[in-house]
């Protein structure tokens, strides 16, 4: 596997958790203060704090200081793009899987 191969298989890994998705959605509107976004998670500190880095670790978000706030934002806006296409791409399946359950397939 090539190095670009690698970058995009670490992207979808970073991806493939509901509180790394919550932490996307939360950050639509814009960077937040570590602070905004810690009472949004059903998660401990800590173990928020640990998908906040692999997000970051894998060039999905950035993290940076402003004066004494931590903010983290999404770095490239077409992560979003592609949450849409994979979301498209379940409800095709789920379309699929109702049309054979109707059909008796």
């Amino acid at each position: 596997m090539n190095q670009l191969d690698q970058y995009l298989v670490d992207i979808f890994k970073s991806l493939a958790h509901p509180i790394r998705i919550n932490i996307l959605k939360i950050l639509k509107d814009g960077p937040k203060c570590v602070c905004e976004i810690l009472p949004l998670l059903d998660s401990e500190q800590s173990n928020a704090s640990q998908h906040l880095t692999v997000l970051k670790n894998s060039g999905v978000i950035g993290r940076w200081k402003e004066g004494t706030q931590v903010m983290y934002g999404v770095l490239d806006q077409e992560v979003y793009q592609l949450m849409g296409i994979a979301q498209s791409i379940l409800v095709n399946q789920l379309e699929r899987a109702k049309d054979a359950i109707l059909s008796g397939e």
